[in-house]
């Protein structure tokens, strides 16, 4: 993926409805044509950083088994800390920690709650260990990121 989805929203903005096709032809690399977006892009992305599935679920402490099924999208959660844990076990920068906020459904990290303002400064400096994200938090008066209690 070489052009962000800022650029390919305006890139639409300018576009005919009649002309939709070719827009698709051209940035066909660009586009998820899975019927499950969150789960190529996961398994694409951990696949290109080099880590193994199981070592993201046992460092995000979630079963490897809800975690496989969250992935595939058998299973689904609304707790958006479940999928930030995957992000930063995994080593996501923050663009791939909001695309994946995204692509599953959930509100990307907003700088305005402090929270998430930890959250985002956490991720842009590389802290990618669950404790030692849940002690700035903790530092910070913010709720820790939750466990993965399944349903």
């Amino acid at each position: 993926m070489k052009k962000t989805t800022g650029t390919l929203t305006d890139i639409l903005k300018k576009t005919k409805p009649e002309k939709v096709d070719r827009y698709i032809e051209e940035n066909a690399e660009e586009m998820f044509f899975d019927s499950r977006p969150f789960s190529s892009y996961m398994r694409s992305l951990i696949r290109e950083k080099g880590v193994r599935l199981q070592d993201v679920f046992l460092l995000a402490d979630i079963s490897e088994g809800y975690g496989y099924k969250l992935i595939s999208g058998e299973k689904h959660t609304r707790q958006r800390d479940v999928i930030l844990k995957l992000c930063l076990t995994a080593g996501f920068s923050l663009e791939e920690t909001q695309r994946a906020l995204k692509l599953y459904g959930m509100s990307p990290l907003y700088a305005r709650f402090p929270r998430d303002a930890v959250l985002i400064s956490a991720i842009s400096s590389g802290r990618r260990e669950i404790t030692e994200v849940n002690r700035l938090l903790e530092q910070n008066g913010q709720p820790l990121l939750r466990g993965s209690e399944e349903m």
